[in-house]
């Protein structure tokens, strides 16, 4: 075992450690008395019964972030990667192939070894609090159809990675920047058009008053909206939501039926201004190109590392290939991860003050608070979280800072 398998180890070892800490921090604060500003979200009883929800989702992470890490853990200390490295040499000689079934076996496997925690955590979990509105059927055909995109697209992009590696040599992250980057362009502008009707339904807006106000207001701030979809979001779940994506002729915005359903007309326009708000300040546009650079810093790096013998052994296998060094490397890399996701996630939360600001100034504030306000309240949200929890994980800045923010 060499000194990068316990480097493997240690991170894993100390990630753990770290989101265990955060959750806990987080948990201790459910109890915590509701911010002045939120005072009107939940009565006492909705108030007891959003603790139960997240003390119960808190409850249900320990169980199974630790079956995740112990099967983890297991799988390099017992030798899994190695089984599995010799289980696809038996089946094919070629280098594409063999890459395609390692991680085709280890992702789907996965998947389904922790398919019990999904399965609970819909069906009960959600189902107790009165979110899931997901039907056994519709649950293993979402699986199978993730599994189909992951084998499909996925395993499409990966065997054109290692085919330019066995190509360009050391030069192949050059290359498969380039791909990645069509790839991620290409399913920005269409994913909403080509992969969402896979998984739901998508019809336009009918006429009337909400396409109407809609409408007025795009045409007031000069953004030319063509495209409005109502996406059948309540077949799945009682939460609500809204979307924008692409951009130029194929921009669109998407409203949860169930967003229909729990706001009011003028909430729904502050909430597309909002959105709008997103594509006038370029932010989709910059979230694109910080991902695409930071793919090419990723492929980069990889490449320095990809022909060490040490990188693919650090995972317990004895044969040295390109899909054992991209486990190890990926694992290695993580931390880098961490930093760059911590800086992603603090842009966004800037953006999304940005983006209220654009909805305040060009809408109104007031409809916008009370949009966010049932949202919460709809979906049972923590209005206390841990500083600490927010500086780690969240996208979006807690509900009470976003209020005091349109306040202003």
């Amino acid at each position: 075992m060499s000194n990068l398998f316990y480097i493997i180890i240690g991170i894993l070892v100390l990630q753990f450690f770290v989101e265990t800490l955060l959750d806990y921090l987080n948990a201790t604060r459910y109890a915590d008395p509701v911010p002045k500003e939120l005072d009107d979200v939940f009565d006492a009883a909705e108030y007891q019964k959003s603790q139960d929800y997240k003390n119960t989702k808190y409850q249900f992470g320990i169980y199974s972030s630790t079956f995740s890490f112990m099967l983890t853990l297991g799988f390099l200390l017992f030798g899994g990667f190695e089984w599995v490295d010799q289980l696809v040499r038996g089946m094919t000689d070629s280098t594409i192939l063999m890459a395609l079934l390692f991680f085709g076996i280890i992702m789907i496997g996965s998947d389904i070894v922790t398919l019990p925690f999904s399965y609970y955590s819909t069906f009960v979990i959600e189902g107790r609090f009165g979110f899931n509105k997901t039907t056994r059927v519709l649950f293993l055909a979402d699986k199978v159809k993730g599994w189909l995109m992951t084998v499909l697209l996925g395993g499409s992009v990966l065997a054109l990675v290692i085919w330019f590696y066995q190509w360009a040599g050391d030069q192949f992250w050059i290359y498969a920047w380039i791909l990645v980057a069509l790839f991620s362009v290409f399913m920005n502008l269409f994913y909403s058009k080509l992969i969402v009707p896979l998984f739901n339904k998508q019809t336009p807006l009918e006429a009337g008053s909400l396409k109407h106000k809609i409408e007025r207001y795009a045409k007031d701030v000069g953004f030319d909206l063509r495209n409005i979809f109502v996406i059948d979001g309540s077949k799945r779940s009682t939460k609500a939501n809204a979307y924008f994506s692409g951009f130029g002729k194929e921009k669109r915005v998407t409203l949860y039926d169930t967003l229909i359903h729990d706001l009011e007309e003028e909430e729904i326009v502050a909430v597309l201004a909002h959105e709008v708000g997103h594509y006038k300040r370029k932010h989709i546009v910059f979230n694109l190109g910080a991902s695409i650079l930071l793919t090419g810093l990723t492929l980069f790096i990889l490449s320095l590392f990809i022909n060490h013998p040490e990188v693919s052994m650090a995972i317990g296998v004895s044969q040295p290939s390109f899909h054992a060094a991209l486990i190890g490397f990926g694992i290695l890399y993580s931390p880098i991860s961490e930093i760059t996701g911590l800086v992603m996630n603090h842009l966004s939360r800037k953006f999304e003050y940005q983006a209220d600001d654009y909805a305040k100034n060009t809408y109104a504030a007031m409809p916008l608070i009370s949009s966010l306000k049932k949202l919460s309240k709809n979906s049972l949200s923590n209005l206390t979280p841990h500083p600490a929890y927010v500086f780690m994980h969240y996208s979006h800045p807690p509900l009470v800072d976003r209020i005091k923010n349109l306040k202003r």
